[in-house]
């Protein structure tokens, strides 16, 4: 898919990959609507959105569709906690703070999945009789979830098992369906490492021995969007990272 001249979603496009990746796809002559609860960057149309909630959601695809026709989506929104599943008080980890993780990084992707699959199932197709594409953020904690990130791992597990299944659906409106899954990147999420906790971290990986940027994320992003053959597949972004139990 040509970027230029076409009109992108990004949920969590206020900050870290996903403002990133808004700002890629707007250089690279694209409309972009960033879909977050904050906006730190003036990038493109911002819609206040919730990706919890279905008008909230709604009203963020129906404002890319006052641009045009919704032809991408670039799912970043989400959030994490390190929560032990018996913490050291002897308590359990608390539900509700489980149920929100899941509401926000697998209920939330799907919630946009669901609502822009419909407006990009009306374009006219092009070749190829390609219709739209989403691009969804998993995580390699999909695969190798840490000490206390159950609820992280068990979200972005999902997204993982979504995307060759959305893709098979989609197919027959002309959608495709890609995941990244990305190791630990410079992101708000990480920002509160402590020096000494983020040079361990960046010893694991194997090469380049950093964390990610941002910009790489983007840089995949574009590939995707570009290569029609893409399609169902789960990506690794992560320097060949497989993380420890801690």
């Amino acid at each position: 898919m040509e970027i230029a001249g076409r009109t992108f979603l990004v949920t969590g496009g206020g900050s870290g990959l996903g403002a990133a990746t808004a700002r890629l796809l707007a250089d690279a002559g694209a409309d972009v609507v960033v879909a977050d609860l904050d906006r730190h960057e003036e990038i493109g149309r911002f819609v206040e959105t919730d990706v919890r909630d279905e008008t909230s959601v709604q009203a963020a695809v129906e404002g890319a569709l006052e641009l045009g026709s919704l032809h991408g989506v670039v799912n970043c929104a989400g959030i994490g906690a390190a929560l032990l599943v018996v913490g050291k008080d002897g308590q359990p980890h608390p539900l509700d703070v489980f149920q929100n993780i899941v509401d926000v990084n697998l209920v939330g992707t799907f919630n946009v999945v669901r609502l822009a699959a419909v407006a990009m199932a009306a374009n006219e197709p092009g070749e190829d009789g390609e219709r739209g594409v989403i691009v969804n953020t998993a995580s390699t904690a999909a695969w190798e979830g840490q000490i206390g990130q159950a609820a992280y791992s068990a979200s972005k597990g999902g997204v993982v098992s979504m995307s060759i299944q959305l893709a098979r659906e989609l197919a027959r409106h002309g959608i495709r369906v890609v995941a990244i899954a990305p190791g630990p990147h410079h992101t708000p999420m990480l920002g509160l490492l402590r020096d000494d906790v983020r040079a361990a971290l960046e010893a694991q990986i194997p090469f380049p021995s950093r964390l990610g940027r941002p910009e790489e994320f983007a840089g995949l992003v574009r590939h995707i969007v570009e290569n029609r053959y893409l399609n169902g597949e789960v990506i690794r972004l992560d320097g060949a990272l497989r993380a420890g139990p801690r």
